[in-house]
């Protein structure tokens, strides 16, 4: 009974909503954390090419506005934002919709959250405040923060901090990604590469950016480097 209402309620949406659990027949955005050509864990030592030693404690992120383009140029899309959060294995699996077994074009999605939440006051869901993914009114929503530490940075308990948004412009820090596929599938696999990020990072000299500003426009264009389909 409960298979049959998800497949009912699948089919009747215009847009696709994304859930939390994974049938069959739906067609699910797997998140996969890698260093480079191994699977990531946080609180693990990792070493940069910038030869950096470090280990990250905390890594999350909002997808917003996921589309899907099919070879018949039919889309589907998501306008919500979805905070995946690492130290939540349950967010990085998401069930997109009722699989039609048509073949996929590209994605498309962005990375944070748009100007029109950042001034919309408290929201629920993905976007409460709780989720400590906001800085306030003025700067909006946090896109993405990875925290950590290395010996390399000379700070308190040698922490580096990158907390990445800004909803106004210069500063308009979301970043639109687009993935083509080409393929046949029931299981997109999408894979975040942490290496990718911290490959461009000297540690010693920039291990704190927690307002908007040039340098988390930098972070938040390297950011968009970090995705790829496996």
């Amino acid at each position: 009974m409960k298979k049959s209402f998800h497949i009912i309620y699948f089919l009747s949406l215009s847009s696709f909503s994304l859930f939390g659990q994974n049938e069959i027949d739906s067609l699910s955005l797997k998140i996969n954390p890698k260093w480079s050509v191994n699977n990531f864990k946080l609180n693990t030592t990792y070493i940069s090419k910038q030869k950096d030693t470090l280990k990250i404690t905390q890594f999350k992120f909002y997808i917003s506005d996921f589309q899907i383009t099919y070879e018949d140029n039919t889309i589907l899309s998501d306008k919500k934002s979805h905070l995946i959060d690492l130290e939540k294995p349950n967010t990085t699996l998401l069930a997109i919709t009722k699989n039609n077994k048509k073949e996929i074009k590209s994605i498309n999605f962005s990375i944070g959250v748009d100007s029109l939440a950042s001034v919309s006051g408290a929201l629920s869901g993905d976007l409460d405040l709780s989720n400590g993914m906001y800085w306030a009114w003025q700067s909006g929503y946090i896109n993405m923060k990875i925290e950590g530490t290395s010996s390399s940075c000379k700070t308190r308990k040698n922490s580096f901090n990158f907390h990445i948004g800004g909803y106004l412009n210069p500063y308009y820090a979301m970043r639109k990604i687009e993935i083509p596929i080409n393929k046949l599938q029931n299981q997109i696999n999408l894979t975040v590469d942490l290496e990718r990020f911290f490959s461009e990072i000297n540690l010693k000299e920039m291990n704190s950016v927690m307002i908007p500003g040039n340098d988390a426009m930098a972070l938040a264009n390297l950011s968009s480097k970090m995705f790829y389909i496996e």
